[in-house]
């Protein structure tokens, strides 16, 4: 028995380098990126796509949706209210580190990357990117990424100028771009929508960190 418990506490200690290493890469590669995404954040940023450009407002709307503790934490949120399993900056990371993400150990690497992001970048360059990379469904044309583009095909104006609720729409379908249809009558979207207002307006808040659908504000 107790050859067969060190046998498998070795096991266990490779697994976790193993592990390690591989949240390791994906630092480093965030790291060796740096430079590339920090003149990509900065073009957009110059050319009115950043976070700032959504309005203080409407930046905060987003960022109490979608990562509540986005300004405070190094990348990871375990704790906060509605933040859910993963943060703007592993969500960027998500779509700037892989071809093809595969949950699981996929989230290891991600988690490595977005510490690296956070280390090597400032808030708004990471925000820059993630609206800039963020996936919105299908639109008049076909599929939409980014935050911006979005708003410009389905209304017709940045963000900061469409009505409150076409822009909490927008923020909506974030948590599941390919569910919700921002071009028809959807009843889900319009319901996400309604909690994200109640939310907002204080009527009701998140069950506990796992909470993204908001159920606490059905």
């Amino acid at each position: 028995m107790g050859r067969v418990f060190k046998f498998l506490m070795v096991v266990l200690a490779v697994l976790v380098a193993a592990l390690a290493a591989y949240g390791g890469k994906g630092y480093v590669d965030a790291k060796l990126a740096s430079d590339d995404l920090r003149i990509r954040a900065n073009k957009l940023i110059a050319e009115g796509r950043s976070g700032a450009d959504l309005g203080a407002e409407r930046l905060d709307w987003l960022l109490r949706v979608q990562d509540p503790a986005f300004l405070d934490h190094g990348g990871v949120d375990f704790n906060t209210a509605g933040a859910g399993a993963t943060t703007i900056s592993q969500s960027v990371a998500k779509r700037l580190a892989f071809k093809q993400f595969q949950p699981g150990i996929g989230k290891v690497r991600q988690t490595g990357y977005a510490l690296g992001l956070e280390q090597s970048l400032t808030k708004d360059q990471i925000l820059a990117l993630w609206l800039d990379t963020a996936e919105m469904g299908r639109g008049p044309s076909g599929w939409m990424t980014g935050f911006f583009e979005a708003s410009f095909l389905v209304f017709g104006v940045p963000p900061s100028e469409v009505t409150d609720t076409e822009f909490l729409r927008l923020v909506a379908v974030l948590i599941a771009p390919a569910s919700f249809d921002l071009l028809q009558g959807d009843e889900k979207l319009v319901d996400r929508t309604e909690r994200i207002e109640r939310m907002l307006q204080g009527d009701c808040a998140p069950l506990d960190h796992g909470d993204v659908w908001l159920e606490g504000c059905r």
